[in-house]
C-alpha cells in the first residue's frame, strides 16, 4: 500500500508516529468518510508490536523532556500552536472528511480552539506554582514533577481538538505521550504528528498509533511503564482499561458518557430555550455534553414545542462540506444502527415522534424529538450518541431536579430560568461536571471538566490538569541543620 493517502487535496501520512520516524505494519484497515461512504485509503493497524515499540520510545525520551526547562517546553507548545494555525484549513477539511462534522465549525471555531489548547497550557505551565506555607517553622514546598509515559485514548467525535485537550497539558507537564486515535477518524492525529516534529518536538515525545480497540489498547492500558491513561469514551471501555490498569495503580482520568438534561421552567426566556434545545442536534448529536433530555416545565411545553418543532424543522441536513449544511452524517453505518435501534424501540414501547424517527439516505439521521417516554425507559436512561432529544413534563423544582438526577450519569446539565435564585437552588441540587445556565458549551481551560458517577473519574482543565499529568512533591524544610560552612 502507499505510505500516503490524499484527501480534499491533502496528503495525509498513514503510518504510525514512533520515536520521531515513520512506522509501518503488516496489517490495516480502510478509512471510510461518513460523507458518502468512500474508501478515504488503508490505516496502519497497530497490535502489541506497535504499542511496546511507542511506549519504549515515550520511556526513553521521557528523562530529556522532564528535565528541559518549563519556558523551553513552553516555546515548543506555542510553536506547535502556529504550526495549526499555519494549516487551519488543511485540518478542517481532513477532519471533516474523516468525520462528517461541519466544515465551517472546523474552520471557525474547533481549530482555532486546538492551537488555543496549546498556547493556554504553555502559559499556564509558566504560571504554575504554590506559594510556600509554614508549618511550626518548617517551608513546605510544593512542586509538579513530571509522571512519564501517557496513554492518551481518543474518541471520533471530536478527533483533534479532544485529543489536544490531552496531549497539550500531557507535554506541558513533562510527561512523553502515546496517542491512540479513534479507529474511525485517524488522520489529522497524523498531521498532529508532522506538525509536532516540525515544531522541533523531540523524538519519542508524542507518539502515534493508530488500530482496533484491544488489539492495540490492551498492551497500551496494561504496561507497566505507562505512569498515566487518559480516556474519553464509552463507559463499556472504561470499565475494560481500568481492569487493565489495575495491576499496575496507573492512575486514570476517564470522561465518559452523558445523558444530560436541559431544565427549562415557565420563568424562562422560551426562544433561547429553543435555540439551546435545538443546539443539541450539533454534530448530528454526537456530543458527550449534548443535553439530549429535555425538561419543560408543564405550563409552557405547549408553547416550548411548538417553537422547537418550527425551528427545528428548518435546520438544514446535508454535506458538511456545504456552507448552509446544519447538520452532517453520523460517523459510521454501526453507530447509525445503533440510533436507530434506540429510536425503533422507543416507538414500539409507546414512544411518539414530534419530528423524525427515522433514517436518511446514507449514514444520515433525521433529527428526532420523542415524546410519551418513560423515565425508566432505555431512550431516557441510555447514550444514544445520535441527533435524537426526548421531551418530558414536570411541575415545580422538586421535581425538574428529580428528574435531571435520575440516571446513571453526571456529565452536564443546562438550565434556563428567568430567576436567579431558582437557577443557584437548582443547581446546587444537580449531579453534573458541569452546569450552564441560559447558556450551553461555554468551556473555559482554566475551569475543571469531567463528570460524577458513571460519566467519569477526575477533572483536567487549569491546575487540575497538572495535578493529574504530575507527580505532586511537598518538600519539607528544617529552619536549622545546615552545614555553616557550605551555606
Amino acid at each position: 500500500m502507499s505510505d500516503n493517502i490524499t484527501v480534499a487535496g491533502v496528503s495525509v501520512d498513514t503510518r504510525h508516529w514512533i520515536e520521531g520516524r515513520r512506522v509501518a505494519s503488516a496489517g490495516t484497515f480502510t478509512d471510510h468518510s461518513p460523507i458518502d461512504g468512500t474508501a478515504l485509503g488503508e490505516i496502519a493497524r497497530g497490535g502489541p508490536a506497535e504499542a511496546e515499540a511507542a511506549v519504549a520510545a515515550a520511556r526513553e525520551a521521557f528523562p530529556g523532556w522532564a528535565a528541559t526547562p518549563r519556558a523551553e517546553r513552553a516555546r515548543i507548545l506555542h510553536a506547535i500552536a502556529d504550526g495549526v494555525e499555519k494549516r487551519i484549513e488543511e485540518l478542517a477539511i481532513v477532519e471533516t472528511t474523516d468525520n462528517g462534522a461541519l466544515l465551517r465549525s472546523h474552520r471557525r471555531g474547533v481549530m482555532p480552539r486546538v492551537a488555543h489548547n496549546f498556547r493556554f497550557f504553555a502559559d499556564w505551565l509558566l504560571r504554575l506554582d504554590h506559594e510556600d506555607f509554614d508549618t511550626r517553622g518548617h517551608t513546605n514546598h510544593i512542586s509538579w514533577d513530571p509522571a512519564g509515559p501517557c496513554v492518551l485514548i481518543t474518541p471520533w467525535n471530536a478527533p483533534l481538538m479532544l485529543a489536544t485537550w490531552k496531549v497539550a497539558p500531557a507535554l506541558a507537564a513533562g510527561d512523553t505521550v502515546v496517542l491512540k486515535p479513534a479507529e474511525w477518524s485517524p488522520l489529522t492525529a497524523s498531521l498532529l504528528a508532522d506538525i509536532a516534529a516540525e515544531a522541533g518536538l523531540p523524538a519519542g515525545v508524542l507518539n502515534v498509533v493508530q488500530g482496533y480497540g484491544s488489539e492495540i489498547g490492551d498492551t497500551l492500558t496494561s504496561h507497566p511503564d505507562v505512569r498515566r491513561i487518559s480516556f474519553t469514551g464509552s463507559v463499556p471501555t472504561a470499565r475494560r482499561i481500568a481492569a487493565s490498569a489495575a495491576a499496575n495503580l496507573t492512575p486514570l482520568s476517564l470522561e465518559l458518557g452523558g445523558k444530560s438534561p436541559l431544565l427549562v421552567f415557565a420563568d424562562a426566556d422560551l426562544d433561547l430555550a429553543v435555540d439551546l434545545a435545538v443546539e443539541q442536534y450539533d454534530n448530528a448529536g454526537q456530543v458527550c455534553l449534548a443535553a439530549t433530555r429535555l425538561l419543560v416545565e408543564e405550563p409552557v411545553v405547549e408553547e416550548f414545542t411548538r417553537r422547537f418543532v418550527a425551528k427545528a424543522s428548518a435546520l438544514r441536513q446535508g454535506d458538511p462540506r456545504d456552507e448552509g449544511t446544519d447538520i452532517g452524517p453520523t460517523i459510521h453505518p454501526r453507530q447509525l444502527e445503533k440510533i436507530d435501534g434506540f429510536v425503533q424501540r422507543a416507538l414500539a414501547a409507546g414512544a411518539q415522534a414530534v419530528i423524525g424517527g427515522h433514517r436518511k439516505d446514507g449514514q444520515y439521521y433525521a433529527p428526532t424529538l420523542l415524546t410519551d417516554v418513560a423515565q425508566d425507559s432505555e431512550i431516557v436512561q441510555e447514550e444514544v450518541f445520535g441527533p435524537v432529544l426526548t421531551l418530558q413534563t414536570f411541575t415545580g423544582e422538586d421535581e425538574a431536579v428529580r428528574l435531571a438526577d435520575d440516571t446513571r450519569f453526571g456529565l452536564a446539565a443546562t438550565v434556563a430560568t428567568g430567576d436567579r435564585e431558582r437557577a443557584e437552588r437548582v443547581t446546587a441540587r444537580l449531579v453534573a461536571g458541569t452546569v450552564w445556565v441560559n447558556c450551553f458549551f461555554v468551556r473555559d481551560l482554566q475551569a475543571p471538566f469531567g463528570g460524577s458517577r458513571q460519566s467519569g473519574v477526575g477533572r483536567e482543565g487549569g491546575t487540575w490538569s497538572f495535578d493529574f499529568y504530575c507527580d505532586l512533591k511537598n518538600t519539607v524544610t528544617a529552619p536549622k541543620g545546615w552545614d555553616q560552612d557550605h551555606g
